[in-house]
């Protein structure tokens, strides 16, 4: 894996460096929400807005990145991103905040874009497959390391905000110096819904309900750590712990849906995570290391939901659709991220910090009711045309990475690793 990524070390840098600031800015507007004293429904409608915006980027990001090539889309969506950190505390208020969050998702998802898209062209095309784990890889241990910073400075004053756009902003220096080729960036089809859930209903329903769950965790997991008593540390413990677990769980949970029917292991899976989710409603598992030790769980299982309703999708569907495919299964996924804070939100306004972990365990009981009715409606084979990859949903363009997607190649679409005759460190 080391020689596979090797090449890409100064675009992974960036995405580490990006997405270390991109997890800070999440708990750290969590918790200076409550600092503000936002009330749980509002912040969760706030944090609705990022996803709502990544959502309206991801058809906005093509356009503009190949009407001015990528290395100044990327200068452009870093300026806009540090721009939108930086309001944050200078307009403290609900409706700003929204702006500013719908805002940063637009300039996040132009950022994943434009990474994404040089990934795959610099990616050896034997070692796809390797570039995508290491990809994932830093994204989620780099989305960890940025719980951490919430406490190297007061969150009621500037200074964090400030140190999530330096962040940006020094994400931006391995990119825009880069002299590698700016590669064309395919039409990305999508399957119609309808098409979608023929081919498999258990994986288009489980992406929904999987991005409501984890839409509410990234949304709001922050204020559930703060109304629970946890200080900064413990908030900032609370996350990456639960990240973590997603890192460390998501490969041997998907060698295991691998070996039978990924909806036998979606229903465990599913199953096993609402029980975690209900053990952080008791009080003995709101504190102390029976709290991290559930979070790690959930996370983990949690986290593999997404990537086995994207494997069992590509499992029953021709080649020729799996590119359109999953780009329509990550747009579901992302209306659900929209929709799990908002209503999350609603539910701990009225009935308390525990309606977070109840709301977890009723989307993911859904998701298990959805896999296993079809599980016993209808016997599918076993066989698996299709490999399970660890992932988390970014952008379409992350998908082409995949060795099960073929994307057809443009004729005339440059060597990878080339390099442009008139290539130039951007000024």
């Amino acid at each position: 894996m080391i020689a596979a990524v090797r090449p890409l070390a100064a675009l992974l840098a960036g995405v580490a460096l990006l997405l270390a600031g991109s997890g800070l800015l999440s708990t750290l507007l969590a918790v200076r929400g409550r600092i503000e004293g936002y009330d749980d429904q509002v912040l969760g409608l706030v944090m609705s807005a990022y996803f709502a915006g990544f959502f309206f980027g991801t058809y906005a990001a093509p356009g503009l990145i190949q009407r001015i090539g990528h290395i100044r889309a990327f200068a452009f969506y870093a300026c806009l991103c540090a721009a939108t950190v930086l309001l944050h505390p200078i307009l403290v208020s609900p409706w700003a905040w929204g702006l500013l969050r719908l805002g940063t998702g637009v300039a996040l998802v132009g950022l994943y874009t434009v990474i994404e898209s040089w990934l795959n062209v610099q990616a050896p095309p034997g070692q796809r497959s390797q570039v995508f784990a290491a990809y994932m890889v830093v994204n989620l241990f780099a989305l960890a390391a940025g719980q951490w910073l919430v406490g190297v400075a007061d969150p009621a004053g500037f200074a964090l905000f400030s140190l999530v756009a330096i962040l940006v902003c020094l994400a931006a220096l391995p990119v825009t110096a880069s002299r590698m080729v700016q590669p064309e960036l395919p039409a990305m089809p999508r399957l119609a819904l309808k098409a979608l859930f023929r081919a498999a209903p258990a994986a288009t329903l489980g992406a929904l309900l999987a991005g409501m769950t984890l839409g509410g965790f990234w949304g709001l997991a922050a204020v559930f750590a703060t109304r629970i008593g946890l200080d900064v540390t413990g908030v900032a413990l609370l996350m990456s712990t639960t990240i973590i677990g997603g890192a460390a769980l998501q490969w041997p949970i998907g060698r295991l849906s691998d070996g039978g029917d990924r909806r036998t292991a979606l229903v465990i899976v599913c199953l096993l995570a609402a029980g975690a989710a209900v053990a952080m409603m008791l009080p003995a598992g709101q504190s102390g290391w029976p709290l991290y030790a559930l979070c790690f769980c959930f996370g983990g299982l949690a986290f593999a939901i997404y990537p086995i309703c994207m494997a069992h999708l590509l499992d029953h569907l021709p080649p020729e659709d799996t590119l359109s495919a999953g780009s329509s299964l990550l747009l579901l996924n992302g209306v659900g991220s929209a929709i799990g804070p908002a209503v999350a939100g609603v539910a701990m306004t009225r009935y308390g910090a525990g309606a977070l972990p109840a709301f977890y365990a009723t989307t993911l009981v859904l998701a298990a009711l959805v896999a296993g009715g079809r599980r016993l409606l209808r016997h599918r084979d076993n066989s698996h045309p299709s490999v399970f990859h660890a992932m988390l949903r970014t952008t379409p363009t992350a998908i082409e990475l995949l060795p099960d997607v073929d994307v057809p190649a443009s004729d005339d679409a440059p060597e990878p690793g080339a390099v442009a005759p008139d290539a130039r460190p951007a000024a």
